[in-house]
């Protein structure tokens, strides 16, 4: 095996490995369940290998790295994305045609908007030796009802419990100007290419 990933011993005293077989950059996905035919699996575990199999799949032949970004399709509407080893998954909801077992790409969207806030606010807290217990941050967006498909206005707010009226502007300051939204204030240059695919040797097998 190449690159495998960490075992998962289960509750039942079973081990499963989740790689991908040696020298097959695009080859099939292993799933290793330790010489026997079946595997007892809590939800947890079930929850452990789900994640290991879409990490694999998802993986390609090209290492993740600072600035790299992968979407791979899984089934139907449904996406695996990779960012440095990580992967999470996007879908459409049932009314759109999806399964609706994932956010959607647009939520995803907004969620990085709502994380970025979030993280440079509670560096501000913890500064100023302010408890972050309870900081939040919601986004609130409208999409726009003409053309091209967008969204039109995203309302964020900052909820930090223990924040003194004095430092309200300074927290403020900080939320208005991080990199995901100086990212939308600024938009960036973005360019779309289309290249031949590698199929997965499962597929031409």
């Amino acid at each position: 095996m190449a690159n495998p990933t960490r075992p998962i011993t289960t509750a039942a005293g079973g081990s499963l490995l989740v790689t991908r077989a040696e020298a097959a950059e695009h080859g099939p996905v292993v799933l290793d369940l330790g010489g026997t035919g079946r595997a007892a699996l809590t939800c947890a575990e079930a929850r452990q290998v789900a994640a290991a199999l879409i990490r694999e799949s998802a993986a390609a032949g090209d290492p993740d790295g600072a600035g790299r970004t992968k979407a791979v399709h899984l089934c139907d509407d449904r996406y695996a994305i990779s960012v440095r080893g990580h992967v999470l998954t996007v879908d459409q909801p049932v009314a759109d045609g999806g399964a609706d077992t994932a956010p959607t790409p647009l939520e995803l969207f907004t969620a990085s908007l709502a994380a970025c806030v979030a993280h440079y606010a509670g560096r501000y807290l913890s500064r100023h030796g302010i408890d972050r217990d309870g900081l939040r941050v919601t986004v609130d967006h409208r999409m726009a009802a003409d053309r091209p498909a967008r969204i039109a206005s995203a309302d964020v707010r900052v909820i930090a419990p223990r924040l003194p009226q004095e430092r309200t502007a300074g927290l403020l300051a900080v939320a208005s100007h991080r990199t995901v939204h100086n990212t939308l204030t600024h938009s960036p240059e973005v360019t779309i290419a289309v290249k031949e695919a590698v199929p997965c040797a499962s597929r031409t097998s």
